[in-house]
C-alpha cells in the first residue's frame, strides 16, 4: 500500500511537549508555537484501526487549512503557516474541553438516538415526524465533551456545561456564535461545490492574551458529513439513503462487519484492496470538497519530508 503516517517522534528545537491524538500529533514548542502534524491513523467509533490510509493525512490537513483562510474573517483561528502538506503551525492555546457540534439535518449519531426514541440531544428538542436525513428548521448546537485519550466522546447540555464550569457563560456565548458563524460559512463553501454540510464540529482555544480562536480541524471529512444537494429532495421524498460525502462509508462497513466501538468487539481487518478504496475516497473528498485536483505529495520518505520542512519553517518564524 505504499508508505502511511503512523506516528512520529520528533526532536525539533525549543521543543516542551507532545500530545498524540486519534488522528493529529500537537508538539509544543518555546514562545507559545504549536506544529501539529495530521498522520494517516484511521479512527472510527473512537477507536484507532490498525492500519493507515495513503494520503489521508495530507487530505485532512490541506482541507483544514483552507477552510481555516476562507473563515478567519469571521473567527480567529491558530493557524501561522503550513509548511508541509501534512502540517500546520501555529500559536498554543488552551483548549476548551468541549467540542462545537452542529448539526442542519437528523443524521449520523442524531439520527441514531432519534431511532431510539430520544426527542431530545444535549438538551435540545427534536421536532416529532422527522425521518433520517431531514432538514431541521434550524441547526442545533449538540456539544460533547472531550474524551481523554482512547475514550468516548460525550453528549453534553449547554446547562451541563455551565454548570459544571468547564466553560464560563461569557465564554460559551462566544463559542456558540463562532459555531453558528462558521456552519453558516461552511454551508455557503459547501454549496458552491454542490454540496450540503450535513453537520460538524468544532473545536475552539484561549490564546495566552486571552483571545478565543478555532483551533485544530474544519469542514474535513472527519469532523464534517456532507450530502450531494443533486438528487437530495427525490432521495427523501422516496425514504432512499443519501449520497454522503464523510467517513461514515467507513462506520457502516465497520457495522456491516460486527464493530462498533463496544468493549469485547474486535476491530475487523482491513486487507490492502479496502485500504486502496478508502484512500481513493478520501481523495474523492478533498476534490469535492475543495472544487481542486488533489496533488499527491512524495511520500517515499515522509518522515524526513515533514523535519526539513518545519526546521525550515521554525526559522523564519
Amino acid at each position: 500500500m505504499g508508505n502511511t503516517l503512523m506516528e512520529t517522534d520528533f526532536q525539533f528545537p525549543g521543543q516542551r511537549s507532545v500530545y498524540k491524538g486519534k488522528v493529529r500529533e500537537v508538539y509544543t514548542l518555546e514562545d507559545d508555537i504549536l506544529v501539529m502534524i495530521a498522520t494517516d491513523r484511521l479512527s472510527a467509533f473512537d477507536v484507532v484501526m490498525p492500519k493507515g490510509i495513503p494520503y489521508k493525512g495530507q487530505i485532512l490537513n490541506q482541507i483544514a487549512t483552507q477552510m481555516m483562510k476562507a473563515t478567519e474573517d469571521l473567527v480567529p483561528n491558530w493557524l501561522l503557516a503550513t509548511p508541509d502538506p501534512n502540517v500546520a503551525v501555529g500559536k498554543a492555546c488552551e483548549p476548551f474541553k468541549v467540542e462545537m457540534v452542529i448539526r442542519g439535518y437528523l443524521s449520523g449519531h442524531a439520527a441514531r438516538e432519534y431511532k431510539a426514541g430520544k426527542r431530545t440531544l444535549c438538551g435540545v428538542p427534536i421536532p416529532e415526524g422527522m425521518i433520517e436525513n431531514d432538514r431541521f428548521p434550524e441547526p442545533i448546537i449538540t456539544p460533547a465533551t472531550k474524551a481523554e485519550k482512547g475514550g468516548h466522546d460525550e453528549d453534553i447540555s449547554r446547562e451541563e456545561i455551565l454548570e459544571k464550569g468547564i466553560v464560563s457563560k461569557a465564554d460559551y456565548l462566544i463559542l456558540e456564535d463562532y459555531t453558528q458563524k462558521l456552519f453558516e460559512r461552511g454551508t455557503e463553501l459547501a454549496a458552491k461545490q454542490g454540496l450540503i454540510l450535513v453537520d460538524t464540529k468544532y473545536e475552539f482555544g484561549k490564546t495566552r492574551e486571552g483571545e478565543i480562536v478555532l483551533i485544530d480541524e474544519i469542514h474535513t471529512p472527519d469532523s464534517s458529513r456532507y450530502f450531494y444537494a443533486k438528487g437530495y429532495q427525490e432521495r427523501q421524498e422516496k425514504g432512499e439513503a443519501q449520497k454522503q460525502l464523510s467517513k461514515e462509508f467507513v462506520r457502516q462497513w465497520l457495522i456491516s462487519n460486527g464493530f462498533q466501538g463496544l468493549d469485547g468487539q474486535t476491530v475487523p481487518q482491513m486487507n490492502d484492496d479496502y485500504i486502496a478504496t478508502v484512500s481513493e475516497r478520501y481523495i474523492e473528498l478533498f476534490e469535492s470538497i475543495t472544487g481542486e485536483t488533489f496533488d499527491r505529495a512524495d511520500i517515499s520518505n515522509i518522515q524526513d519530508r515533514i523535519s526539513k520542512n518545519v526546521l525550515d519553517c521554525l526559522q523564519e518564524l
